[in-house]
């Protein structure tokens, strides 16, 4: 993956990181990794995630932040890149505003 294309790259990450997600919650809630933002230099990488119910967000995002360290490693296991990226987690807000607009339309 040296020389893939951006957009496969971010694609092969989010990926892993909702494996890896998968394979360390505690399914209390369900978390979902949305979106991937990759830094140009590919130093930095975050994941935008979101979680159901809506009120264990804050408990997905403090168990996501204690396990970066992990997921970074999980990322070097698994990913064919030479630098790992630094790995953040933030919560979603688009996706939460696209939801309450869709809820809203139902109505």
């Amino acid at each position: 993956m040296p020389h893939a294309h951006p957009d496969q790259r971010a694609d092969q990450l989010k990926a892993l990181a909702s494996e890896f997600v998968n394979l360390h919650s505690n399914h209390t809630s369900l978390i979902t990794v949305t979106d991937v933002r990759l830094s140009p230099t590919l130093e930095r990488v975050t994941f935008l995630v979101s979680t159901y119910p809506e009120a264990s967000e804050g408990a997905a995002l403090g168990f996501l932040m204690r396990k970066r360290g992990e997921c970074r490693a999980y990322l070097k296991e698994h990913a064919p890149l030479r630098r790992i990226p630094h790995v953040e987690f933030e919560i979603d807000t688009g996706e939460k505003h696209r939801q309450r607009v869709d809820a809203l339309l139902r109505e």
